[in-house]
């Protein structure tokens, strides 16, 4: 029996505990006044998601993907990106829970350094070959995953040494800059297009940018001038990828039709709502924060507000993709 015949949830299904639990960190706060009571039922999905991820990576052959294609283990990521907002959804709605914030933050951080040899060694491998194992965006959650931990670290333990935070934040940087590098190259080398090559995941392109902003204004490290250099370049490739995304879309119901094109459900598409949600968190920490407002805090108010919007249409549109996926799959099970 091969491993996808044995598959119980797909190993990226960290990136749906991001995509809500950014949301509900973030954009949330813009439509309701409380939100303890949708971030308990937040709790519970996130609590069935790590035990099928913790049973189905106990299951042999599991572990082969990872070790055998160097891009696959960068999935690993949204775990520990994963386990790091729900322990701030927990700090900012569920305050009565801060010691099981703890816990979760410090198991947490002995995955990401088991995830962080992970990566130096995947890297190694990706740069000997690197036009041979199509790179995608989803190689920097290496740097999502590095800067997660630095929010909740200064939120539950503000003693640690401000040398060791700023280090943290910038080995983010640096694996930023190692993956899009390795981007550029498999996109110039190699013949691609955009309805088949260009994945969902190439999103985390900004998105990566804004948690390392959000980690800079939490943190409390670094001129706001630095920060501001960060939103913008985060706005600026936003609109671009996401423009990409658009003229993907096009072509995809040209060429598949709207049920195929964009109205196919697949778990990596969450990436986009956690990054939409990361932008809109990065933008109103740092207006809320009079060390980093800057002389565009006018314009970021107008836009924080408008983007939540598109934040919470574009999660409810996934998550009705999600569930009909969902109920097709069990359809399919029961009938057959």
């Amino acid at each position: 029996m091969i491993y996808e015949e044995k598959k119980i949830v797909n190993p990226a299904a960290g990136a749906i505990v991001m995509a809500i639990g950014i949301f509900l960190y973030g954009a949330w706060q813009q439509f309701f006044t409380n939100g303890a009571v949708v971030s308990v039922f937040y709790l519970l999905l996130t609590l069935i998601i790590y035990l099928l991820l913790i049973r189905q990576s106990l299951q042999k052959g599991f572990w082969k993907p990872f070790l055998s294609n160097p891009v696959n283990s960068f999935v690993i990521g949204s775990w520990v990106a994963g386990l790091s907002v729900s322990a701030q959804v927990i700090l900012e709605n569920l305050e009565r829970l801060q010691l099981l914030a703890v816990i979760v933050t410090v198991l947490n951080t002995g995955l990401w350094l088991f995830f962080l040899f992970l990566c130096l060694y995947n890297f190694k491998k990706l740069w000997h070959r690197p036009t041979s194992h199509h790179s995608h965006g989803g190689i920097l959650l290496s740097t999502v995953s590095t800067q997660s931990l630095v929010i909740v670290w200064s939120k539950l333990f503000p003693e640690i040494p401000e040398v060791l935070i700023e280090s943290v934040i910038i080995i983010g940087i640096l694996f930023y800059l190692n993956s899009s590098a390795l981007l550029i190259i498999r996109y110039r080398k190699t013949a691609w297009s955009i309805t088949e090559d260009w994945t969902n995941t190439n999103c985390i392109l900004h998105g990566a940018l804004s948690i390392t902003g959000l980690a800079t204004v939490t943190a409390g490290v670094f001129p706001s001038s630095f920060v501001t250099f960060i939103w913008w370049c985060a706005t600026v490739i936003l609109f671009l990828v996401e423009g990409m995304e658009l003229v993907r879309a096009y072509q995809r119901v040209r060429k598949l039709g709207w049920n195929q094109g964009v109205f196919t459900y697949h778990v990596s598409q969450w990436s986009r709502n956690f990054t939409f949600g990361m932008f809109y968190a990065f933008t109103m920490v740092m207006l809320e924060s009079p060390a980093y407002t800057s002389v565009y805090s006018g314009f970021q108010q107008w836009f924080l507000y408008m983007w939540g919007w598109v934040v919470a249409v574009t999660l409810i549109y996934e998550m009705i993709l999600w569930i009909y996926s969902f109920y097709e799959s069990s359809f399919e099970i029961t009938s057959s």
